[in-house]
């Protein structure tokens, strides 16, 4: 995947001098094997380093700071072994900028029932130590996620492991460059939006660039690497007769591979994780990049359709969050339904560009006119997506702040399409369609999303968290009636919290 970075994750343990220095030496021991079991598990997707027993101010202030400057250092995981009075933590937490987890554990699994003394039990005081710093985490209104359960549970790394992938994919985008080739859609609202607000909240930057600057890089492009792309193509793909090597169309099979190769190029030397693209604005391209943007999305970037960043932006941040998992991401759109009242279904697609990596069977490459725009005809991947769980979001801008919006929806296997030459989803909305609808138009979420079948709402929602932005989630346990209020409610939360910290 183009750029992963694979940061670490920094495990802190609190404590106090109370105790002495045998038992401090017994709590570092400890909270090494919990960091070092920790690391060796396949669940959790970054390496886990065990930076420091805190017992001072000094020493948490100190840790905190480090954490700041250490660019490969995307979190922290709290733990507090005995009782770590709060205080200490408060000059710490209010200047330490990376995410952290709140990990309520305890080194043993089981009590030693008939042993167990005053030692024992002076040494093992998480259960009061971690409510002594969930009271300042929440005094100090911080938000964190909190996991709860033994180290080894597996259902405890699981949920590590979705916080994991989630602290990465907002170190991903710190200082994350996305192209904006050309500008909007004409007057479309919901891929609008505020760039420096984005950078500022988010961490990412969004610029424009002229289509002339890409159409230089495709006229750039040798000969020779047109022809060993396309060969790679034949490898990878069913190709249709027309457009393999000696077929009538074959040129236009070679004018995708330089659109991929120019655009690669391009993405490469502005150091950028995504890009958009509109059909509006194509002046000196013949076709509307269709293959090409498929494939860059399949090799990790970033991609929202008509201008849209925000869709590029959460598109590279679910594909982070999803790397390695099985199943993909795409940039998605609902384009049209089937309402049947026994069983309601969304057709997902786009003109041409749904991610490969969500390919049920090996893609076709294919072309067909695209019907607006005015331009070639352009080459596209054809393929259904699978069925089984999955999820859609959408991150909008509703002026005084980012909402991302989630559905959990079944995926399932399209029916034949044989008059419709695109890549398509076909899925059935959580808790129903017509609830799910209304809760998403209520929420302002938009017509473009990220859809996945690796990223969960669990994973989605520590993002938030991280973040610091708001998340409406629609799924099979969402009643209109609460939604609604829960919209009311954000409005004054939203409104007020940035008083509530004092």
């Amino acid at each position: 995947m183009k750029h992963l970075a694979s940061p670490e994750i920094w495990f802190v343990c609190g404590s106090q001098h109370l105790y002495g220095p045998g038992p401090l030496q017994q709590v570092a021991a400890n909270a090494q094997a919990v960091v070092d079991a920790l690391a060796a598990s396949r669940r959790l997707p970054l390496k886990t380093v065990f930076k420091a027993l805190l017992t001072t101010p000094d020493e948490i202030t100190n840790v905190m700071l480090a954490a700041n400057h250490d660019a490969n250092c995307a979190g922290l995981i709290l733990w507090m072994h005995t009782f770590s009075p709060s205080k200490m933590w408060i000059r710490g937490l209010n200047l330490v900028r990376k995410p952290f987890l709140h990990l309520h554990t305890q080194f043993n699994r089981d009590l030693p029932w008939g042993t167990i003394d005053m030692d024992f039990m002076n040494l093992n005081q998480a259960a009061h130590g971690d409510r002594e710093a969930g009271f300042i985490h929440t005094r100090m209104r911080l938000g964190r996620k909190v996991v709860v359960g033994h180290w080894s549970d597996a259902e405890v790394q699981d949920r590590i492991g979705a916080w994991m992938r989630a602290a990465r994919a907002w170190h991903d985008w710190q200082g994350a460059r996305f192209v904006r080739f050309g500008d909007n859609m004409r007057q479309v609202a919901v891929t609008e939006g505020d760039k420096v607000s984005a950078e500022m909240k988010l961490g990412f930057a969004v610029n424009g660039y002229g289509i002339g600057d890409l159409v230089a890089r495709v006229n750039a492009v040798k000969e020779s690497a047109v022809t060993a792309l396309c060969a790679d193509y034949a490898h990878a793909y069913r190709i249709v007769p027309a457009l393999r090597k000696g077929g009538a169309r074959h040129d236009e099979l070679r004018y995708s591979a330089r659109l991929e190769l120019a655009l690669t190029a391009f993405l490469e030397e502005a150091g950028a994780k995504g890009f958009t693209d509109t059909f509006e604005d194509l002046h000196g391209l013949r076709q509307l990049p269709g293959m090409a943007t498929q494939r860059l999305m399949g090799a990790g970037y970033g991609f929202g359709g008509e201008g849209d960043w925000k869709t590029s932006a959460l598109v590279r941040a679910m594909k982070v969050m999803g790397a390695g998992l099985p199943g993909g991401t795409s940039f998605m759109e609902d384009y049209t339904y089937h309402l049947d009242p026994r069983r309601h279904q969304v057709l997902g697609a786009h003109m041409l560009e749904i991610c490969p990596s969500i390919a049920a069977a090996q893609p076709t490459v294919e072309i067909h006119p695209l019907g607006i725009g005015g331009k070639e005809d352009p080459v596209r991947l054809v393929f259904d997506a699978p069925a089984g769980p999955a999820l859609n979001a959408s991150l909008v801008d509703l002026g005084n702040r980012f909402r991302l919006v989630v559905n959990t929806v079944t995926a399932v296997k399209p029916p034949k399409l044989p008059k419709l030459p695109v890549a398509r989803a076909v899925w059935e909305c959580q808790p129903s369609f017509k609830t799910a609808c209304a809760a998403w138009i209520l929420a302002g979420g938009a017509h473009h999303t990220g859809y996945s079948y690796a990223v969960t709402a669990e994973m989605l929602e520590d993002f938030a968290t991280i973040a610091g932005i708001e998340l409406l989630t629609v799924d099979a346990d969402t009643r209109l009636a609460d939604f609604k209020q829960s919209l009311r409610n954000n409005e004054v939360y939203y409104h007020l919290a940035q008083g509530f910290r004092a």
